[in-house]
């Protein structure tokens, strides 16, 4: 269904094709996609996801960065007027862009495991404008995704995907439904912005800085790994015990520190948003 005789996946672009035809009636079920949807997918690759979601949404759009694949999509749905392509790095494209008569984005894709965690936090920052996401991940990141405080997966990502969206992992994939079949296992997860944030931050960047550097030192306590930012009796004044790790605090827990933090004024700090902690 998806393999092509004229292109081999590429690592540098970590493609992974898709060909099991019972994942991928699974992938489209749990979209959902109606023909009114203003959805997008991201890596098309050889249009395996595609042919199905096209079938039921003619005007499905695609943001594909392998130039060699463009004529490939082209030929095979040439018969679709209103199929777009958009040639494009999908880690630095405006997807607001592809809002019409402001309808919110339903983001669609297979997304490659090396950008997975970039890729995610661009979107993140771009949530006010999507209805929901449904991504193939690497098992791993699916389930950091997911982690809640005191799992050994819980971090940054995490956090910050729970503050912008309700994480729902919906099911696993093996290796062996791609060519070429990938080391690892992967997964299906649903992400949908909050209509309102349930922790809503006084300065997003200030979150960001905070979340960051505790998780730069993970393995230490509070007081040490938040020491370049708060003093112990600011942790103490919002109810912080300053002796846990960062990865027993809650999303609602960084919120506060950072709420505390951002009344004090700016930090001095830069905010690595390719972070994989």
């Amino acid at each position: 269904m998806s393999n092509h005789p004229g292109h081999k996946a590429r690592k540098r672009f970590g493609q992974n094709f898709l060909h099991d035809p019972g994942v991928i009636e699974k992938i489209v079920r749990s979209i959902n996609p109606k023909p009114d949807d203003a959805i997008v997918e991201i890596g098309p690759g050889l249009g395996a996801i595609t042919e199905e979601i096209l079938a039921v949404n003619p005007r499905l759009q695609v943001v594909e960065l392998d130039r060699d694949l463009i004529p490939v999509l082209r030929t095979k749905f040439f018969n679709y007027p209103e199929f777009r392509i958009h040639e494009a790095d999908a880690l630095s494209f405006d997807f607001s862009q592809l809002v019409v008569d402001g309808r919110p984005l339903r983001i669609v894709g297979n997304l490659p495991y090396n950008i997975s965690t970039p890729l995610i936090f661009h979107l993140l920052a771009q949530s006010g404008v999507v209805q929901d996401m449904h991504f193939m991940l690497q098992k791993e990141v699916v389930q950091r995704l997911a982690a809640t405080p005191g799992d050994n997966n819980y971090g940054r990502l995490g956090i910050m995907a729970q503050y912008f969206c309700k994480v729902q992992p919906l099911f696993e994939v093996g290796p062996g439904a791609f060519r070429p079949a990938p080391k690892v296992d992967s997964a299906i997860v649903r992400l949908v912005p909050h209509k309102e944030l349930p922790h809503p931050a006084k300065n997003l960047k200030t979150l960001q800085a905070v979340v960051r550097t505790a998780f730069n030192a993970r393995r230490k306590t509070l007081r040490k790994a938040l020491a370049a930012l708060v003093t112990v009796e600011q942790l103490q004044s919002v109810g912080i015990n300053d002796g846990l790790r960062p990865e027993n605090l809650s999303l609602a827990d960084y919120v506060k520190i950072a709420d505390l933090l951002a009344d004090s004024g700016p930090l001095n700090v830069e905010v690595d948003e390719v972070s994989n902690d």
